[in-house]
């Protein structure tokens, strides 16, 4: 066993001393730079501390092979055994740069999807035996890899047969629709009328067609797999190891992270898509550049990609990464798409590329009114916690909370209520000034490096931008800078948090390190990437962790995952619960007294509600379906089991569209003018307003709201 105290590095001002190297592009050795920097942060920075011996080295392999063969679907155990001689080596290979385990996996790997595409060549125009009783296993973690190819082979054919028998059974299911002139998945009854049924026969081959084409297209997308894409693998199998949110980022990688945290990036503003040997505009961006141009159109299939003044290229064929990164440029360059109409015609299409506004990631706020409850209520709607990152225009959460807040004030609202479902957090200074926005002064939550004291964030700003009722709503997939506003605001008792059991509990802090930065000189192989790194861990102002636990809130409404394990907590190397001292702190603005008492309306409320009481009743439905992983392949068995799973799932299906009686969302007058800037927009407002409207967890949470300020 060989372990190391720490990599000899000197990590000044974000620069590692390194020896020279030559000019020579060479792949291995950017890849040893890359991991030489990785390691290297991993050892100075992380928040943990991690001897890098043997046990890592299994823990490594073990999380590369789930990562290059995810569903068990190509490694066999004799191929497992060939790369195991090196399952104790890797520490050694991570310090001294080198790579003989990932050269063998990659021959390994490479060989083992030629050899299932194969298989499944072969297996594919079988005849398969629907009476058969057999079942497939559905739970990766409870499937094995196979012993020899034989097993392999017939895992593939359960497989395959499983794919078939699934869309044959929904397309019986539309056959008999169709006689009675009804189809969820077909269309208009009407158009049905008109067809002829087909024979179980026809049936059978259109599923054994379609499915063929599915995993065609996935072997295809398999065999453009680079080695980059791999040794990137190999890299966050490494990180993983420390916990699951620190990873390498390629530059392009690092792009679209930044586009997604900054809601806008410099393009053409269309989203793409792989079709087959093509790429295909799925969506235009309003406002963008391709909206404006007009001939650029959904479903049009680029085939060349020009710059201005250079040579055209064929993208035909093209990794979809690479395709986007021809397409997207700096704005006021020139980009010219060569494009496949729907009637065959190939156009040249000319768009000058401009800065694109991803309007469905910005707050956005309504005002809410429900008859006989409460009337003229704020609501914002915060997707995620964005910010330009470096960038002194770039957009921020904070600020636009801060502006939707003084919109709604101006209409006199009653109360307000933030709504943080599904936002997976962001930008950590974003939420320290936006849970400022809601008390006067006071510390906001603790930040701990490794072997630091803890940083104590406090609110910037002596004023409260907001100082009445309030209520925050989450779920469990509220993460991360949801979760340190929502445990804010609850401890200081400024506001009450709403949602189901716990939020994600993701209480950890990531930072990106340049590794250019980290590498003196080999300006020919860079740029090299960066890398997420967890350093810090956050606390509650009361000092607990969030981590693992996430916030419990206030009022616990029904969902339906209350029943199964969701969150942080999945995660095999997620980092362990701890608390530290807590700070004091205080607020006068507005205090939620009572706390209990909303609790037991609420809960009565919610006891006497049907649709709540529909909403618990899935959940466990939810739960036994997941438990159930062994699905049968005997066609009327499995008819059977879909019959009774779809019939409990009729009861439920409606249960989050029906309109609320009495529950009026709508705009502001000052936003109608750029939510009417074209039919794209209207429907989607339209689409977001109708959701509103039939939210029974909104409906609820007005309630409350109604009680908070009848309390008040």
């Amino acid at each position: 066993m060989k372990y190391r105290s720490s990599i000899i590095v000197a990590l000044i001002l974000g620069v590692l001393a390194i020896g020279a190297f030559y000019p020579k592009v060479d792949i291995k050795e950017k890849e040893g730079l890359i991991l030489y920097a990785t390691m290297s942060y991993l050892d100075q920075v992380h928040f943990k501390t991690m001897r890098i011996d043997d046990t890592f080295s299994k823990n490594v392999f073990d999380n590369y092979i789930s990562y290059i063969d995810p569903g068990k679907r190509y490694l066999t155990q004799k191929d497992l055994l060939e790369m195991e001689v090196y399952k104790t080596d890797l520490d050694d290979q991570a310090t001294e740069r080198t790579f003989e385990f990932f050269d063998l996996s990659m021959i390994v790997i490479e060989k083992a999807v030629r050899k299932a595409k194969g298989i499944f060549v072969n297996v594919i125009d079988d005849e398969f035996d629907f009476t058969k009783d057999e079942f497939i296993e559905m739970d990766i973690e409870k499937r094995t890899y196979a012993a020899d190819d034989a097993e392999l082979k017939d895992h593939w054919r359960k497989m395959i047969k499983y794919d078939i028998l699934t869309r044959l059974n929904r397309k019986m299911e539309d056959q008999d629709e169709m006689k009675n002139g009804v189809s969820e998945n077909d269309g208009e009854g009407s158009d049905m009328k008109k067809e002829e049924p087909k024979t179980y026969d026809q049936l059978l081959k259109e599923s054994r067609e379609k499915t063929k084409e599915t995993f065609e297209e996935m072997f295809d997308r398999l065999e453009k797999l680079r080695r980059s894409d791999r040794f990137e693998a190999y890299l966050n199998a490494i990180t993983h190891i420390y916990d699951p949110h620190s990873d390498y980022f390629n530059p392009k990688e690092k792009q679209d992270f930044d586009i997604r945290m900054g809601g806008k990036l410099e393009g053409i503003g269309a989203r793409l898509s792989t079709d087959g040997d093509y790429t295909k505009v799925v969506s235009i961006v309003a406002g963008g550049p391709a909206w404006k141009g007009k001939d650029l159109e959904v479903n049009d299939l680029i085939v060349a990609v020009t710059q201005e003044g250079e040579e055209t290229m064929d993208i035909t064929g093209m990794r979809l990464d690479d395709v986007v990164q021809q397409i997207r440029g700096k704005k006021g360059t020139i980009v010219v798409l060569s494009v496949k109409k729907k009637d065959g015609s190939i156009v040249d299409i000319t768009i000058e590329r401009d800065v694109v506004q991803i309007e469905e990631t910005f707050a956005k706020s309504l005002i809410l009114n429900h008859k006989d409850v409460i009337e003229n209520v704020g609501y914002i709607k915060l997707p995620k916690f964005y910010s330009s990152f470096e960038k002194e225009d770039g957009n921020s959460c904070s600020v636009d909370v801060a502006n939707e807040i003084e919109k709604l004030k101006a209409q006199n609202v009653s109360g307000i209520i933030l709504d943080l479902r599904n936002n997976g957090g962001g930008s950590l200074n974003d939420v320290v000034d936006m849970s400022g926005l809601f008390i006067e002064s006071g510390p906001i939550v603790q930040v701990k490096s490794r072997l630091k004291e803890p940083r104590i964030y406090e609110d910037p700003d002596p004023s409260a931008k907001y100082d009445g009722p309030l209520i925050v709503m989450v779920n469990a997939f509220s993460a991360s800078a949801s979760e340190i506003l929502a445990a804010a605001l609850q401890d200081y008792d400024r506001a009450i948090i709403v949602g189901g059991n716990s939020t994600f509990g993701k209480g950890t802090v990531q930072r990106f390190f340049d590794l250019d930065r980290a590498i003196r000189g080999n300006d020919q192989l860079k740029p090299l990437g960066q890398v997420k790194m967890t350093m810090q861990k956050f606390f509650r102002i009361d000092g607990g962790s969030t981590q693992l636990k996430g916030v419990v809130p206030d009022i616990i409404l029904p969902d339906n995952f209350q029943f199964i394990e969701t969150g942080e907590k999945e995660y095999d190397d997620a980092m362990e619960w701890s608390e530290i001292e807590p700070v004091s702190f205080d607020q006068d603005v507005f205090v939620v007294n009572k706390k209990q008492s909303l609790v037991q309306k609420s809960n009565r409320r919610v006891l006497a509600n049907k649709s709540f009481n529909l909403v618990s009743e899935n959940a466990k439905r939810l739960k036994e379906n997941r438990d159930m992983t062994q699905i049968p392949l005997n066609l009327n068995d499995f008819d059977a089991m879909y019959d009774k799973r779809e019939e409990e799932a009729d009861k439920y299906e409606d249960l989050l569209d029906v309109k609320i009686e009495g529950l009026v969302a709508s705009n502001l007058n000052v936003d109608l003018k750029k939510i009417q800037i074209d039919d794209a927009s209207i429907e989607t407002n339209e689409d977001w307003l109708e959701s509103i409207q039939s939210d029974i967890y909104i409906d609820e949470t007005l309630k409350i709201m109604r009680d908070l300020v009848s309390q008040d």
